[in-house]
């Protein structure tokens, strides 16, 4: 069986609100998913969010385990 992960469109991410960005954040943090792939969408969804507008992301940054590094 072949299971695919669906992108979000730049649509998707650029209606997101502050409270859809809540309840997205709130479904990863249970991790309560039928699947593995259903809780991959909601992940490849809030870090598109977080390029795309990274303000509405920042109380849940923990949630992409996103490290930044010092390249000098």
């Amino acid at each position: 069986m072949t299971m695919t992960v669906s992108m979000p469109t730049a649509d998707t991410v650029s209606a997101m609100t502050a409270d859809d960005v809540a309840a997205l954040a709130i479904r990863l943090e249970q991790d309560d998913y039928p699947t593995p792939f259903a809780a991959l969408t909601d992940w490849h969804l809030l870090r598109a969010i977080a390029f795309h507008n990274a303000k509405l992301v920042e109380p849940y940054l923990h949630l992409l385990d996103i490290e930044e590094f010092d390249e000098g």
